[in-house]
């Protein structure tokens, strides 16, 4: 069997059984039932946004109304157990049965060759938007009667108090009729964009120019649950809507936005299907379509990351990412036949040991340095007693002797940075005390451990919350990371070798794949943002290995004053590329960042780059630039 973690779940499967036993629940508790606007979800427009593989597909696949029933008919199985305790947080489930019957409309090209019809925009939105609800209906009703528990007379949609006299254009209330009506606008209206040459206006079927509004119509859906009748709220979900024309999307949205539709509809869209104002967050960016956020439609981002490595976004991504590993692992017949399924134990997280020579070059490095600075010995016994003070305190496992020298020359260099050499004369203190006391603390063990991956090739990054924390809260990357690994752990499998993957090979898989990812991108001004990311990786390396650390854990962003970022035209060129950075998974931006007294953009490098330059994960180490600072590093002339 082909290594699973290789594949994106959903395109994985096979089945309905296959897609339940690996995939995780906690996108529905992290992004749905968390969500402060949950109760609102099923009312109005919802635009669910993330890049490419943070989930955004297998959330939609999860919430379809065959799921939902497969997982609640067998509630003996452990795992469907607890999907249906997501299942009912995210509110698709009110006491143990179904609240919402859902459907996935993926929104493929074709609807986009509608907007090059030689037709007035109106009548081109019009066209999609009925195909999109006649298919929606469509998937519902084969949704209903998919698991073969109802058929066609036991289903019944509910009118809008005020529809009555609109149900003849959608086929009635019987499944049978609403079934029949829309696959005669499916038809009707596919063959308008299918043939050779478009019809004249007036030569337009008459079923695809009849009215046809079935989510202004319906409002809830009646069948039978168990043998008793129940209601549940129609959604429909249309995937991938950032494949339509830009105008094409907006007027779908406004088409979509009607406060009197009671059918439920939500649109999966990635961060570039955005603007660059939307994207980057820009104060006056027309992200919500003329229309306010939280009360007309409801924003649900895939992907938080302005909680930093100890916020809540990472720590509920490791426990997702680690919830698909164990259900990805028995998949893989190599380990599962050695009953190695704990993705923990393979990647283990113990610290990587040094060889002697390593360490004598360490010791032997940080002695000349103490030379080169004319630091008395007393002054750095006194230095090492502060390492030593701290390593004993610490609850970090990483305290190895090549960290405690590490610690100790950064220390020596604060030293020497932070006191006052007057000239020379009789009474001049040989040994002044610094001018801000020296600490050591967990920042500089950091940057200690930095500094020995840098020379002397030590594993800095390896571990499963390393792997986490590198995939940004992407579900694809992570897959991709960990994928790379098993593959080299199932070879050991295959040669009967120990299992246990070393920090070494972990660190050594990371970064290669890491720059193959980076090598692979080819979405739009990927040249210009592999030539952004790298400067800044480069600069942010640079004064990582400062001898002193100044940053401590070292640094990986950049950042802008706010007010030189919103002076930023919302249409610059540079604006486009920070967009597709940021929807691509090779930036992130957090607006109004407040350090030193004042407010900062910070643009931040992604797990994936950081891995390529051998940066730190940890928030807060940034380097102050300007925006020409960014246009010359994307390789951007002046207009």
């Amino acid at each position: 069997m082909a290594n699973p973690f290789l594949r994106r779940a959903t395109e994985y499967v096979r089945d309905d059984a296959s897609f339940l036993s690996i995939v995780s629940p906690t996108p529905l508790t992290t992004f749905l039932a968390k969500n402060k606007h949950k109760d609102d979800m099923f009312e109005v427009p919802v635009r669910i946004i993330g890049s490419p593989g943070s989930g955004k597909t297998m959330l939609a696949t999860l919430a379809e109304f065959k799921m939902v029933e497969a997982i609640l008919k067998d509630q003996t199985n452990p795992t469907n157990r607890t999907l249906a305790a997501a299942l009912a947080e995210a509110g698709l489930l009110q006491s143990a049965i179904p609240h919402v019957a859902a459907v996935r409309v993926p929104m493929e090209s074709e609807y986009r060759e509608f907007w090059e019809l030689p037709y007035d925009p109106a009548v081109k939105t019009k066209l999609a938007f009925w195909l999109v609800q006649a298919r929606a209906m469509l998937g519902l009703i084969r949704n209903l009667t998919a698991n073969r528990t109802r058929s066609l007379d036991g289903i019944r949609f509910v009118p809008r108090a005020t529809y009555e006299a609109h149900l003849e254009q959608i086929g009635g209330l019987t499944a049978e009729g609403v079934r029949d009506r829309a696959l005669a606008v499916q038809r009707a209206i596919y063959s308008i964009g299918a043939g050779l040459r478009p019809p004249k206006l007036g030569d337009l079927p008459e079923d695809a120019t009849a009215p046809y509004a079935p989510f202004d119509a319906i409002q809830r859906i009646r069948i039978e649950w168990q043998g008793e009748p129940i209601e549940v709220a129609p959604l429909v979900m249309l995937d991938d809507v950032h494949a339509l024309h830009h105008d094409q999307l907006e007027a779908m949205f406004e088409t979509l936005s009607h406060r009197e539709m009671k059918f439920g509809r939500w649109m999966m869209m990635r961060l570039d299907g955005l603007s660059p104002g939307a994207v980057l967050r820009s104060p006056g960016a027309q992200a919500s379509h003329g229309r306010a956020q939280g009360r007309d439609f409801v924003d649900i981002r895939m992907q938080v990351v302005e909680d930093g490595k100890k916020g809540p976004a990472r720590v509920q991504f490791r426990t997702m990412a680690k919830d698909m590993a164990k259900r990805y692992l028995p998949l893989v017949e190599a380990l599962r036949n050695r009953g190695a399924t704990d993705i923990e134990r393979l990647l283990p997280s113990e610290p990587p040991s040094v060889t002697a020579p390593q360490l004598r070059s360490v010791r032997e490095k940080v002695d000349r340095d103490q030379a080169k600075l004319g630091i008395s010995a007393s002054r750095r016994a006194e230095i090492d007693a502060l390492v030593a003070g701290f390593l004993d305190k610490s609850k970090s496992y990483d305290d190895g002797p090549e960290v405690a020298l590490a610690m100790v020359r950064i220390l020596l260099h604060r030293y020497a940075v932070r006191i006052t050499r007057a000239a020379p004369s009789l009474f001049q203190d040989i040994d002044p005390d610094p001018k801000t006391p020296l600490k050591a603390d967990a920042d500089v063990a950091h940057g200690a451990r930095l500094h020995l991956h840098h020379e002397i090739k030590r594993p800095f990054h390896y571990g499963i919350d390393d792997i986490c924390d590198a995939s940004n809260e992407n579900a694809e990357i992570f897959l991709q990371y960990a994928g790379a690994l098993v593959a080299n752990i199932e070879t050991r499998a295959i040669r009967n070798e120990e299992l246990r993957l070393p920090p070494k090979e972990q660190q050594k898989v990371l970064s290669n794949k890491a720059r193959a990812i980076m090598d692979g991108w080819a979405f739009p001004q990927a040249a210009r943002v592999r030539s952004l990311v790298d400067a800044i990786g480069r600069d942010c390396q640079a004064e990582s290995l400062l001898p002193n650390a100044p940053l401590g854990a070292g640094a990986n962003a950049v950042a802008i004053l706010e007010d030189d970022m919103q002076a930023l035209p919302l249409d610059d060129e540079l604006g486009t590329v920070l967009k597709h950075a940021i929807a691509n998974g090779a930036l992130t931006i957090e607006r109004d960042y407040g350090q030193g007294g004042k407010l900062w953009a910070l643009i931040e490098l992604t797990g994936t780059v950081s891995l390529v330059h051998g940066l730190t994960y940890n928030r807060g180490g940034f380097l102050p630039k300007r925006v020409r600072y960014l246009r010359d590093a994307a390789g951007i002339a002046d207009a």
